[in-house]
């Protein structure tokens, strides 16, 4: 990566995570994935109990193989035949992993759901929340997360889906009432009661969508 965007990227994280800090969130910085797994891990006690919601971006630095490996107990929903118990199983975990579908440079989360599983464990349930989020997921503003979480990842994420919307058909976001729509709630987590909570990694590098 040029030397240049590595800089922008750390002085980036700077600002955001006193932002964080601010919202009674706390934040990290990881150079690349590898750094970035190392600090997730570092995080997470062995034994701890661990759910997680559709996050590519988790899955992209190698957390959520070396968590399933690991002396964890990891609530692989993907295995389980009952989804609703899986879902209803991560609200009682010691930690549940996500990623962010866009972050605002003052410290806002943005997230968009279909099920409503990972929003809602997001806002209340499990006692930690540990974010992965790509500095290509930094916004200016609220407004501008807001428009990346609708008009750039939840297109791409509807082509990972066998879900028939119209942003799967024009790549943009058409504010559908689709029966199959994948952005049924808007969750905005723009402060932490509990300053111990809500962990946010950010990485500088391009993760998920």
């Amino acid at each position: 990566m040029d030397e240049n965007i590595v800089k922008r990227n750390e002085t980036l994280a700077r600002t955001l995570i006193r932002n964080l800090e601010s919202r009674h969130m706390k934040g990290y910085y990881a150079p690349n994935k590898a750094e970035a797994l190392k600090l997730a891990l570092s995080l997470i006690p062995e034994g701890s109990s661990i759910g997680m919601g559709g996050a590519q971006s988790v899955t992209e630095i190698g957390l959520k193989k070396a968590l399933m490996e690991g002396n964890y107990h990891f609530i692989d929903r993907d295995s389980m035949e009952d989804k609703r118990k899986a879902y209803l199983e991560c609200y009682d975990a010691d930690f549940f992993l996500s990623s962010a579908n866009a972050i605002s440079l003052d410290g806002v989360l943005v997230n968009i759901d279909g099920n409503a599983n990972r929003v809602s464990a997001i806002a209340y349930g499990p006692r930690k929340v540990l974010f992965i989020v790509g500095m290509n997921k930094v916004a200016p503003d609220t407004e501008a997360a807001i428009s990346r979480a609708r008009h750039v990842a939840a297109p791409i994420n509807a082509q990972r889906f066998p879900v028939d919307t119209p942003c799967k058909k024009t790549g943009d976001c058409m504010d559908c009432r689709s029966p199959q729509s994948i952005c049924c709630q808007m969750l905005l987590t723009r402060f932490s009661r509990d300053p111990e909570r809500i962990h946010v990694i950010l990485v500088g590098e391009e993760l998920g969508f």
